[in-house]
């Protein structure tokens, strides 16, 4: 298949409430302490004198602000996402915290392509590799399964970067076990986090950084994906730059197919050439290339 770019600029809840999606607005602010019972009188009042919706009215009484009513119409459609006020991740993470920005837009895009691509009959693992570091492979994995959980798909990303691993960080996870512990024998696949942000995306990190990144890849890697599999309808890898040793190649051999990602005026062509054809080598489906500017 051959290979499509997509361009994406990278200038780059609270725990959601387990509440019925079905509620009205005003149950849903009210629900999360944005609003009282006295106020509810007052927003009705003037809802029916101005024939305003109830965000509207709220708003209009200095009550909430249009980041409130963002956050009650993400509960009503079930589409989780982060204001910029909420640091439970790192703000790179634009597909958490700038959904309907131009950036949000363009994971989508990439999203779309994927599914339509890839993620259908019996494909589930999808590698994310670059040729060098610094070109956003660990940004690019998080919020394309960021977008994917939010489409509803059971989504796990795996950082299976063992040597300079990025996930933990960007998500702010706290504790050291992960993948690397998985694959030694250290522990086993429960220490899988869910998020509380985002109830479809879990995350398996790296985990303890080993001295032998490439052992541990190649005697395990294949049986966690298999385990994994059952559980997940989309799994995304972080993988380390191909530049830093051959654990992307083993890595991707193991999922059956690629995403490359390049950054613009850093990347070479020949480069990513050369990472396709050496990616095609281990009977890897190149899916496409995806070019950051951040």
């Amino acid at each position: 298949m051959e290979a499509t770019v997509t361009k994406i600029n990278y200038k780059m809840a609270n725990e959601i409430s387990n509440i019925d999606t079905t509620a009205s607005i005003g149950a849903l602010l009210l629900n999360e302490g944005k609003i009282s019972a006295s106020d509810t009188e007052r927003i009705i009042a003037l809802q029916k004198k101005e024939g305003l919706r109830f965000g509207d009215a709220a708003k209009a009484l200095g009550l909430i602000n249009d980041d409130d009513i963002q956050k009650a119409l993400s509960h009503q459609f079930d589409f989780p996402f982060l204001m910029a006020s909420e640091e439970n991740f790192s703000p790179e993470l634009v597909a958490a915290y700038q959904s309907f920005a131009a950036q949000g837009e363009a994971l989508r895009a990439v999203r779309g392509q994927l599914m339509l691509r890839w993620f259908i009959d019996v494909h589930k693992t999808l590698a994310l590799v670059s040729p060098s570091r610094n070109e956003g492979r660990s940004y690019m994995a998080a919020n394309l399964a960021i977008v994917f959980s939010q489409l509803g798909e059971r989504t796990l990303l795996i950082d299976a970067d063992l040597r300079q691993p990025r996930q933990h960080m960007l998500f702010k996870l706290q504790g050291g076990y992960g993948l690397s512990d998985v694959l030694a024998g250290r522990a086993d696949l429960t220490i899988v986090t869910r998020s509380t942000v985002f109830p479809d995306l879990s995350i398996l990190p790296a985990g303890t950084v080993p001295p032998n990144p490439v052992e541990l890849i190649s005697r395990g890697f294949k049986k966690c994906l298999q385990q994994l599999q059952i559980q997940f309808d989309v799994i995304l890898i972080d993988t380390p730059s191909t530049e830093q040793g051959i654990d992307a190649q083993i890595i991707a051999s193991n999922c059956g197919g690629i995403l490359l990602v390049a950054r613009q005026d850093k990347t070479r062509l020949n480069d990513l050439q050369l990472l396709k054809k050496a990616m095609q080598d281990t009977g890897c489906e190149c899916l496409g290339a995806v070019l950051t500017d951040f």
